[in-house]
């Protein structure tokens, strides 16, 4: 049965794709999706037919179109590898919102378990962990490969019932670079992938459903960043709680743990990500002509474990003829990108492991006690792991917090 399921939805998508090409040419460029009715002002539901199937579903029409943060700009199904037999999914592009406040487009991915009834699902908004800078490895492609470490989570709240909706974060387009690390555009697009799984059709999910971001290390941060925002940037989700491990709350004190150790590549990459969010920051004119050449080889090239081996225990100063990071501007962009300024109103389950050597315990115990202070419902857990690990060593427990959060039970607190 799980075969033929398979088989039948693989025979869908290919049918689709035949449609399209035969007699649905608006759909071959990204700029005849902007002009094409589907997308006129407002967008009324999702668009009836799904593409395109290449990569220039990733790349965002121009000029965008009009419509409100979570609409959805166009969808495809696709096949997960590791999920194929349990759930229905879909890739989406949605509109959202960049660090500055501009209107942006996104784009993830929608799973809903098979076997339940979607309008009494639950959604798990899920923030993944690093990823890396070149567009190979945006989070969508690797969950159709099934290489997605992030992958046990998502299981566990597929086998409990919950839908789950993927955002890719801003910038994993071939022509794009992605805003890696930087929280005002990490919560916008988390949010929005929430409200685009409501709004998308095909998966059939309640606006009303009850929602929990979650995440990882970069997730950890989105999950949370999504959180401080959800109050004032969509009050209408029914949001129960947020599970964040290894989070890189204050970047400066992360950035110190990082230059010249093990994970010198994350802040490499994270001084990419800022860059591409604020352009007024010039990383470029900072850079050596090492760092040039080797930041270019990155951005095409580079995944997660690039970032761990090509550039361990490299220096800032390996790179640059001066640190950026000292600078007024640098300064001004990372505090604006620092957690704890606006404190969920929701429960937390955080954790963390307690010899973390990428992303340092001390900033995130120190935004535990500021949330704890500020009256926040928290649990906070630790974990005898390192930061690689830290993952699967609290996976078991933040899914029996979410599983209670979706039953209604009253959350702990250890502040």
């Amino acid at each position: 049965m799980k075969n033929r399921n398979f088989r039948r939805r693989l025979l869908a998508a290919l049918v689709g794709f035949a449609l399209l090409a035969v007699g649905a040419v608006a759909f071959s460029a990204p700029s005849a999706v902007a002009a094409g009715p589907i997308l006129s002002s407002p967008i009324p539901s999702t668009p009836v037919l799904p593409g395109p199937f290449d990569d220039s579903f990733y790349t965002p029409p121009s000029p965008l179109p009009a419509g409100n943060a979570g609409d959805v700009i166009r969808w495809r199904p696709t096949v997960p590898l590791m999920n194929a037999a349990n759930a229905d999914a879909w890739e989406v592009m949605y509109l959202s919102t960049n660090a500055l406040g501009a209107r942006n487009a996104v784009t993830g991915t929608v799973l809903v378990p098979k076997g339940v009834d979607p309008a009494k699902a639950p959604i798990v908004g899920f923030a993944v962990g690093t990823q890396g800078p070149a567009f190979k490895c945006t989070p969508s492609k690797a969950i159709e490969r099934g290489t997605l470490y992030d992958q046990p989570a998502i299981n566990d709240s597929l086998a409990s019932g919950y839908a789950v909706a993927v955002t890719d974060y801003e910038g994993y387009s071939p022509n794009t670079v992605p805003t890696y690390i930087t929280g005002q555009s990490m919560g916008p697009a988390v949010i929005d992938s929430v409200r685009a799984a409501q709004r998308l059709s095909q998966a059939g999910l309640s606006d009303d459903a009850k929602v929990i971001f979650q995440g990882y290390s970069q997730g950890g941060g989105g999950a949370l960043w999504a959180a401080e925002k959800q109050p004032a940037y969509a009050p209408e989700l029914n949001l129960a709680g947020v599970v964040a491990g290894g989070v890189p709350a204050d970047l400066t004190e992360v950035a110190k743990g990082l230059d010249g150790y093990l994970g010198f590549g994350f802040l490499a990459f994270a001084a990419v990500g800022l860059d591409a969010a604020y352009p007024e920051l010039h990383l470029d004119s900072y850079l050596n002509d090492t760092g040039r050449q080797q930041i270019a080889e990155a951005k095409q090239n580079a995944c997660v474990v690039e970032l761990l081996t090509n550039y361990a225990f490299k220096k800032i100063s390996d790179y640059t003829t001066s640190n950026p990071l000292d600078t007024p501007a640098w300064q001004a962009r990372l505090a604006e990108n620092k957690l704890g300024a606006a404190p969920p109103r929701v429960p937390v389950f955080q954790y963390h492991a307690a010899t973390d050597e990428i992303v340092n315990t001390p900033q995130a115990d120190a935004l535990h006690k500021q949330y704890c202070a500020a009256g926040v419902t928290e649990q906070w857990n630790t974990y005898v792991s390192d930061h690689l690990s830290g993952i699967f060593a609290g996976n078991a427990d933040a899914h029996r917090w979410i599983v209670d959060r979706f039953a209604g039970t009253d959350a702990p607190s250890n502040c």
